[in-house]
């Protein structure tokens, strides 16, 4: 049975953020550098975006191969 949408972004968020909610990571990076912090709630918003309008068969396409580079 193919993962759903909502399944496969939540495993891609755990291989880019780990075990870390995405909306702490940009939090961390934030207070460690605001600057940098910026950029990463535009990298996050991007990815939201992405995600919305893949479909379910691209996205699992781009999990496979995430998954294939970590091997």
């Amino acid at each position: 049975m193919p993962l759903s949408k909502t399944e496969t972004k939540q495993l891609i968020e755990r291989l880019i953020f780990d075990e870390t909610a995405a909306p702490e990571w940009v939090q961390d990076v934030w207070d460690l550098n605001p600057l940098m912090g910026e950029k990463a709630a535009k990298l996050l918003d991007v990815f939201e975006l992405l995600v919305d309008y893949a479909s379910a068969d691209q996205l699992d396409s781009l999990l496979q191969a995430l998954y294939r580079e970590q091997v």
